[in-house]
C-alpha cells in the first residue's frame, strides 16, 4: 500500500477530485495549507500599501491507495492539477505499513 500526497492549486481540486473518481479511488483526505516553492511568494497592493505574501494558498490532498494504481493515481493529479505555470505543485508517495478500519476492524487493501 502506498499513501500518495499531493500540494496542488486551489482551484484545481475539484478537477483532481473527478479525475481520482474516474480511475474509481474513493476516500481522499484535504488540507488547506500554505506554503512556497520556486515562487517564493507575490507582492500585491492594498489600501495602497504594498506588501509581500510569502506563503501562498494551497490545498493538499492524501489518498491511500494499494501498489497497483499508485501509477493511475500520480497520473489523474498530474494530468488534473497541470496548469503549465509555475506553482502547480508537488506529488509525495510514501510507504503504508498497515491501515486498520476502525468501524470493522479491516486491515490491508481491505480497510482502503
Amino acid at each position: 500500500m502506498k499513501l500518495v500526497s499531493a500540494i496542488i492549486k486551489p482551484f484545481k481540486l475539484d478537477d483532481v477530485r473527478e479525475a481520482l473518481s474516474d480511475i474509481s479511488v474513493q476516500g481522499i483526505t484535504v488540507t488547506e495549507v500554505k506554503g512556497f516553492g520556486r515562487q517564493k511568494g507575490h507582492t500585491e497592493l492594498y489600501r495602497g500599501a504594498e506588501y509581500v505574501v510569502d506563503f501562498l494558498p494551497k490545498v493538499k490532498l492524501e489518498v491511500a491507495v494499494a501498489e497497483d494504481v499508485v501509477e493511475q493515481v500520480i497520473e489523474a493529479i498530474r494530468n488534473a492539477a497541470n496548469t503549465g505555470k509555475i506553482g502547480d505543485g508537488k506529488i509525495f508517495v510514501y510507504p503504508v505499513e498497515q491501515v486498520i478500519r476502525i468501524r470493522t476492524g479491516e486491515s490491508g487493501v481491505e480497510a482502503l
